[in-house]
């Protein structure tokens, strides 16, 4: 067993509010959520466990978690002291171990193979560390790989009711992987989402256990890759690292509008200006990006998306633009946006096709990095393209 690797999934425990909750402490107890108004088309960023009594859950609508909760308290968030906390918690995961992979700003595995004390030891002393340092509660999953440490984390935090943050630690012995994972329902393991658990359900696999019996060759059949992959994590199998740097998988923008639009030049602007804010991005990065997403909310909340595909990686702002203007008129047909984003995918580090905008080689670097220094000092709307002219004869 000397080769068992010890991993640890760790979440800070409903974290925008535990931050609240230290700058003000009358909120302690109570139900409140951090978020936009309602009038705003303010969402749940995050809720305190009282709240999350009455079923306020983050990403609701905050007009609806109003509905459920009367009696409850709208916090504006402050993402910037949010932020702060988060880099002094990852301070403290660095402290033990330099194999730390960060998932979002409150949620990280460690390895911690190489420390000599078990594995749940030191989940309790980590758990102790950033309650007495930090006055913040955190669970934590502790088991032999990542699909396990986190699956345990969300069943140990599940598991918790009382309206008080869980605090829990749950632990997944060595060996015993399969056995934790079989009762539980399908789309508990980590890579089956909605669709997924509906397709499984109708084959008749009800739990992770019916998974792991299921021939591994009839879900590969039916799921691909991802098939695979969900037979072997079934059967509690994972031997994922973990990872010290996550390069980026995706870049994109979106806007949420406070009233319904239907304006067409509107949504065309924004688009262009979506497009040329993940083009910037994709230069800052040093990125080409071979797919483009478009992403629209209707009024009723039904979400929309369609992607296109270059041949080429890119990081032109108008050809990004295009793709996402084309993917909108199949898509749009007058009805009320409530929600419009562009992104891209399948980044990688490839030569950028150039285009008129683009200068080659030094003259490329040199033109980016003056545009860069203005949009610094004179905001990001300092330099854009020009909309094309109405008689353009290449206008969409």
């Amino acid at each position: 067993m000397n080769n068992v690797r010890k991993i640890l999934h760790l979440d800070l425990d409903a974290f925008y509010c535990a931050v609240e909750e230290q700058r003000e402490p009358t909120l302690q107890g109570k139900p409140f959520a951090v978020g936009g108004q309602p009038a705003e088309r303010g969402v749940v960023a995050s809720c305190s466990y009282p709240a999350r009594q009455f079923g306020v859950r983050s990403a609701m609508p905050m007009s609806q978690a109003i509905r459920l909760c009367p009696a409850l308290l709208i916090v504006p968030a402050r993402h910037s002291a949010y932020r702060r906390v988060s880099k002094q918690v990852m301070a403290h995961l660095y402290a033990l171990t330099p194999l730390v992979e960060q998932l979002s700003i409150d949620e990280a595995f460690l390895d911690v193979t190489a420390l000599a004390a078990p594995a749940e030891t030191i989940a309790r002393q980590l758990q102790t560390t950033i309650r007495q340092a930090l006055q913040l509660p955190c669970s934590l999953g502790v088991a032999t790989n990542k699909l396990l440490a986190k699956t345990a984390n969300s069943v140990g935090k599940a598991a918790v009711r009382n309206g008080t943050s869980p605090n829990a630690i749950t632990v997944v012995p060595p060996g015993r992987e399969a056995e934790f994972l079989a009762p539980l329902p399908c789309a508990e393991l980590w890579g089956v989402g909605p669709k997924t658990a509906q397709r499984l359900q109708e084959l008749g696999m009800a739990t992770i256990g019916d998974m792991a019996r299921w021939p591994e060759g009839d879900l590969f059949q039916r799921f691909g890759k991802n098939g695979s992959d969900l037979a072997r994590h079934a059967r509690g199998i994972d031997t994922r690292p973990v990872e010290t740097q996550r390069a980026s998988k995706s870049i994109s923008q979106e806007t949420t509008f406070t009233r319904d639009v239907r304006d067409d030049e509107q949504l065309r602007r924004i688009l262009r200006e979506q497009a040329e804010a993940v083009s910037q991005e994709l230069k800052r990065k040093r990125l080409g990006a071979t797919t483009v997403k478009l992403k629209l909310r209707w009024s009723d909340f039904t979400t929309f998306s369609r992607q296109s595909t270059f041949d080429q990686p890119t990081d032109d702002a108008e050809q990004i633009r295009a793709a996402a203007n084309r993917l909108f008129d199949q898509a749009w047909q007058g009805q009320l946006v409530r929600l419009i984003g562009v992104g891209v995918s399948g980044l990688s580090n490839a030569a950028r096709q150039l285009s008129l905008w683009d200068a080659p080689n030094e003259k490329e670097e040199k033109l980016w990095q003056a545009v860069e220094t203005l949009r610094k000092r004179f905001g990001d709307r300092a330099i854009q393209r020009g909309a094309p002219m109405a008689d353009d004869p290449d206008r969409e």
